[in-house]
C-alpha cells in the first residue's frame, strides 16, 4: 500500500462525513458504503484483506460503534481500559498495565464515543454534569470524567464485563477459595446470614458477590440495586433489577439514588436485597433493611481490611444520619451484619480471599465492634517471591459463635 492504514482511515472518515447521509442508513448499508469509498480511494491498489477489514471496521466504529475501542473491547485478554485523553490509551491485560499504540484521532472523536456510550444507557454527560457512571450494553462498567474536572482531557475508564458469569467453581479453580470454604459459604447464604464483601479497587468484590448470589434459593424474591447493573443472578425467576439515575442538566429528570431505591425496595416485598456497593449515606438504609426482616441480604464496599470496613461503615452511616450517636451506629452495624468476607489484590496482581470473619457485636468495655476471624489467608513465605504469591485460606482455631441461623436452617452448627 502506498499509504499506511491510519492515513486511509482518516481519509475515509472525512469522506464518510462529506458524502454519506448517515441518518438514513442502516448499519449494513453504512458498511457497504464505506467499502465502496475504500475502493474508490484505493484507486486499484491492492489492500490485504486483514488491513481492509481493519480500515472498514475502524471507520464504521467512528460513526456507529466505539471507534478505536471496538477492537479493544473484543480482546478477551483485556479486563480494563483506561483512556487518559485522546492519545493515551492503557489496558490491563492478565494483571499488567500496558500502554497501547492505538489512540483516538482527536478529542472530538473521543467525545463522540463517550456521548454514544452514555446515550445508550439513557444518561447525559456535559460540562454541567461532568462525572457519569454508566455501563455498556454487555454490562461492562463505565466511568466518565470531563473537563474542567479532568485537566488532561476526557477520561474514560471501562471495567469489562465477563461474558461468562463468575461461579463458585471458577473461584475454586482460580485458588481464591477451597471446596470446603465454598460449602461453608453456601450454608451461610442458604441460612440467610447477612454478608458484606469488602476489598480494595480491583479486588473482585462484584465478581465474588455474583458468585455467592447464585447460592440463593431459586424460589425467593430478590431485588438488586446498583449504580450500573452488573450482577447476573441466574435461576431466580422472581428477580427485580434496579439502577440509579443521574440528574440531567435540563432538570427534566431528577437524580434517583441508591438510598431512594433501597427505600422503594422495602415496599416491594423482597426476601433479600442485594446492594452492589455502598459508598455513603445509603449504608444506613441498607443496615436498617437488614435489621427489619430482610435477612440474607448482601452488599460490598471499599476497604483495606475487614476492620477498616467497619470503620468506613461508621463514617458512611454518619453521612446518612442526623445526629445519630456513634454507639447507636455501632450497634446498628453489629446487629445487621453477620459475616464479612475481605478480598485483596496481591503484589503479583492475583486476587485472593484474605479473611472470612463473623461480626460478634459491640464490646461493652471498649465500645468497638468485635470480629471473630474464621478463615485467614496465610502466605507460604518459602514458596512465595516478589512475582508470585503462594498461600491459602485456612481455618483458624476459633469456633463460630453465631450459629443460630445455621441451626434454624437445619445445617450442622460445628463450623
Amino acid at each position: 500500500m502506498a499509504q499506511d492504514t491510519s492515513t486511509f482511515t482518516r481519509r475515509l472518515i472525512e469522506l464518510t462525513k462529506e458524502r454519506l447521509r448517515l441518518g438514513d442508513m442502516t448499519d449494513e448499508k453504512l458498511r457497504d458504503s464505506i467499502e465502496a469509498l475504500l475502493d474508490q480511494e484505493a484507486q486499484g491498489q491492492y489492500i490485504p484483506i486483514d488491513q481492509r477489514v481493519e480500515i472498514v471496521s475502524d471507520v464504521y466504529a467512528t460513526f456507529r460503534g466505539f471507534g478505536p475501542l471496538d477492537s479493544i473491547l473484543k480482546d478477551e485478554s483485556i479486563t480494563e481500559i483506561m483512556v487518559n485523553g485522546p492519545k493515551n490509551v492503557f489496558v490491563e491485560r492478565r494483571g499488567s498495565l500496558v500502554r497501547l499504540e492505538r489512540s483516538f484521532e482527536s478529542e472530538e472523536q473521543l467525545m463522540q464515543v463517550i456521548r454514544r456510550i452514555v446515550r445508550l444507557a439513557g444518561r447525559e454527560v456535559n460540562q454541567s454534569n461532568p462525572i457519569v457512571d454508566t455501563r455498556l450494553p454487555d454490562g461492562s462498567r463505565v466511568n466518565v470524567v470531563l473537563q474542567p474536572i479532568a485537566l488532561n482531557g476526557p477520561i474514560l475508564t471501562i471495567r469489562k464485563f465477563s461474558r461468562q458469569p463468575m461461579t463458585i467453581a471458577k473461584l475454586i479453580e482460580y485458588g481464591s477459595i477451597t471446596p470446603e470454604i465454598a460449602d461453608f459459604l453456601e450454608k451461610l447464604v442458604r441460612a440467610r446470614y447477612n454478608i458484606f464483601i469488602s476489598g480494595g479497587t480491583g479486588s473482585g468484590k462484584t465478581t465474588f458477590l455474583n458468585a455467592v448470589s447464585n447460592y440463593i434459593p431459586k424460589d425467593e424474591r430478590v431485588i438488586t440495586i446498583e449504580d450500573s447493573a452488573e450482577l447476573t443472578i441466574e435461576g431466580v425467576d422472581n428477580l427485580v433489577t434496579m439502577e440509579t439515575r443521574n440528574a440531567t442538566a435540563s432538570a427534566e429528570n431528577a437524580a434517583i439514588t441508591i438510598r431512594d431505591l433501597i427505600k422503594s425496595s422495602l415496599r416491594m416485598r423482597p426476601d433479600r436485597i442485594i446492594v452492589g456497593e455502598v459508598r455513603g449515606g445509603e449504608a444506613l438504609d441498607m443496615l436498617q433493611a437488614m435489621n427489619t426482616g430482610h435477612d440474607g441480604s448482601l452488599s460490598t464496599g471499599h476497604a483495606n481490611s475487614a476492620e477498616d470496613m467497619l470503620s468506613r461503615l461508621e463514617t458512611m452511616v454518619l453521612q446518612g444520619s442526623e445526629g445519630l450517636p456513634l454507639p447507636a451506629i455501632r450497634q446498628q452495624i453489629a446487629s445487621a451484619l453477620d459475616i464479612i468476607v475481605h478480598l485483596g489484590r496481591m503484589r503479583d496482581r492475583s486476587r485472593k480471599t484474605l479473611m472470612i470473619a463473623e461480626v460478634l457485636g459491640v464490646d461493652h468495655t471498649t465500645g468497638t465492634i468485635q470480629l471473630n476471624p474464621l478463615y485467614e489467608f496465610r502466605e507460604d513465605r518459602e514458596k512465595s517471591d516478589l512475582k508470585h504469591v503462594v498461600g491459602k485460606l485456612e481455618r483458624t482455631d476459633r469456633p463460630m459463635r453465631n450459629t443460630m441461623k445455621l441451626q434454624m436452617a437445619g445445617f450442622p452448627t460445628e463450623v
